[in-house]
């Protein structure tokens, strides 16, 4: 090549490298106007409506209150219809139907039933006072001063008793401590659904990876919707209630059924990210625009779960029941978390947790404590509802709970121990006696034979969203050996699989074309000409 066209193709490639950086460094200033980012800011625009009524001026609550249902009694006095609408729904009853649900009969393998609300040591979740059943606590969800109710007025009856000044004025301090929490009322708020959510299956973070005790005050590096110093949303702010009923419960609201923006309906419940974002949320003609069909945001937004507290991943109960020095004994493991417990068996916890990946409608079914199950096999207690040739399917992350637990060997069915109480496998260590008692709460038989087996539970990874310059990489997935999606089978993924004649075919092009472009070169230089006209 001469030097004039050294020259021509040194100008070339200075264009180009001043292009390129245009083009990049004006998509890294235009990043947020994406239409879905565009989009989901309007959905979200300015402060939600605020409370209509400040608490503390209602004489009625100044009273002073001795029990829990006297201050729901007085809730009622003014909003009505709250108990009956709340009665009605999974967060009361416990129950999707008549036979799924905590009230019903389904499993999970960590704390495996609530034997129909047998179980007392269940009840602590239950937004009812003192662990019964019969009177709603309305200030779980919407009280914003933090107490030990249980304790408050236990303490209150002891001390309002007394003969003794000093008490006597303890009893006051207890009384204007409850006077404080029954007056500063709100909307429900992220450490109101926490209490519950964030401890599920006993413990911080033992249930979901997703939700735990660093999401009660997140910064927005752990999740950029919730995040305090983002756009600090709380839980009903995607979870939009309806007569006490929230939205994205899997068993009795799919998140999934209708996959509708705001701006196809301004009445959708705001639950899937399509609802804010829509289903074209990157700029047009960008590559990710064209997963959204078959990928689920959570899948590319949501890399890693527990990345501030441990998760619980497995727990096996056949490893329960093993005395040190003839007395019950616990260990811990990594993080500081137990690895082992007497009354509960043995247990491994993990942080960063890569997820697992499944095709997803929005819907997890599994199988309850009547049906039949083959010990021979991995039992799947849940598992996600979909396929790939499910419109309303999307591939979605996971985390995946492994357990060891009882089953019937005649029935063939798994068990249901009674865990908690005077009669509970925790006091008593006889697992005979509690899967007994467990049963019978249910109402089903137990034969007096029981083993173990192998059991998998799933929860749909949803919070934790990650800023974008965290997300998925296409190489984690498009890859051939360890992949994210290694485990999904059925069809073909660019750089995951192969084709032999696929692949024949293009390396025989790649080859055809870098010849014809070697012989062409080759001529260019050697040719006498060289390609250019004689001069006369």
């Amino acid at each position: 090549m001469n030097r004039m066209n050294l020259k021509r193709w040194a100008g070339v490639m200075a264009v180009g490298v001043l292009l390129f950086s245009g083009i990049a460094s004006g998509e890294e200033e235009n990043t947020d106007t994406a239409p879905g980012r565009t989009m989901a800011r309007q959905a979200v625009r300015g402060e939600r409506p605020g409370i209509t009524v400040d608490h503390s001026r209602i004489d009625a609550l100044k009273k002073p209150f001795s029990s829990g249902p006297e201050i729901t009694g007085t809730c009622l006095s003014c909003h009505t219809e709250a108990e009956s609408q709340f009665h009605q729904t999974i967060h009361w009853t416990w129950r999707a139907d008549d036979v799924k649900g905590k009230g019903g009969f389904s499993l999970n393998n960590f704390c495996i039933s609530a034997n129909k609300m047998t179980d007392k040591g269940c009840l602590s979740c239950h937004p009812g006072w003192n662990k019964a059943v019969e009177s709603v606590n309305c200030l779980v969800c919407h009280g914003q001063k933090e107490i030990n109710w249980e304790e408050a007025f236990a303490d209150l009856k002891v001390f309002a008793a007394s003969d003794d000044a000093s008490e006597k004025e303890i009893a006051e301090e207890i009384r204007a401590n409850i006077r404080d929490a029954v007056t500063n009322i709100g909307l429900p708020g992220r450490k109101n659904c926490g209490s519950c959510h964030f401890y599920g299956g006993g413990g911080d973070g033992v249930k979901h990876g997703d939700l735990d005790s660093s999401m009660a005050r997140p910064n927005k590096a752990l999740d950029v919707h919730m995040g305090e110093d983002g756009q600090n949303f709380t839980c009903t702010r995607c979870h939009t209630t309806k007569r006490h009923n929230i939205a994205g419960r899997i068993y009795t609201v799919p998140a999934a059924t209708e996959r509708k923006s705001l701006v196809e309906d301004d009445l959708t419940a705001k639950i899937t990210c399509e609802s804010c974002h829509t289903a074209t949320p990157h700029k047009k003609g960008s590559k990710p625009n064209d997963h959204t069909d078959k990928v689920a945001c959570q899948t590319c937004h949501i890399p890693y779960f527990a990345r501030v507290n441990p998760t619980k991943m497995s727990w096996d109960w056949s490893k329960a029941g093993k005395l040190k020095d003839g007395k019950p004994f616990k260990s811990k493991g990594p993080y500081g978390k137990k690895d082992y417990l007497t009354v509960k068996g043995e247990m491994r916890w993990e942080k960063n947790v890569r997820p697992e990946y499944f095709w997803f409608n929005g819907s997890i079914d599994g199988v309850t404590a009547k049906d039949r199950v083959d010990p021979g096999t991995v039992v799947a207690v849940s598992h996600p509802v979909g396929s790939q040739d499910d419109p309303n399917s999307r591939i979605f992350p996971f985390k995946v709970h492994r357990g060891v637990q009882p089953y019937d060997k005649i029935h063939k069915t798994l068990l249901a121990p009674l865990l908690s109480g005077d009669k509970g496998y925790w006091k008593t260590l006889d697992w005979n006696s509690a899967l007994a008692v467990g049963q019978s709460a249910l109402g089903l038989p137990f034969s007096g034979e029981f083993d173990f087996v192998e059991t998998t539970y799933v929860f749909p990874t949803t919070h934790m969203v990650a800023p974008k310059n965290n997300v998925v990489r296409c190489s984690e997935c498009h890859v051939r050996n360890d992949g994210r999606m290694a485990d999904l089978a059925g069809f073909y993924m660019p750089g995951r699989n192969q084709n032999r004649w696929i692949n024949t075919i293009g390396w025989v092009a790649v080859l055809g074309a870098a010849i014809g472009v070697t012989v062409h070169g080759l001529g260019r230089i050697f040719s006498p000409k060289n390609g250019r006209k004689e001069n006369g």
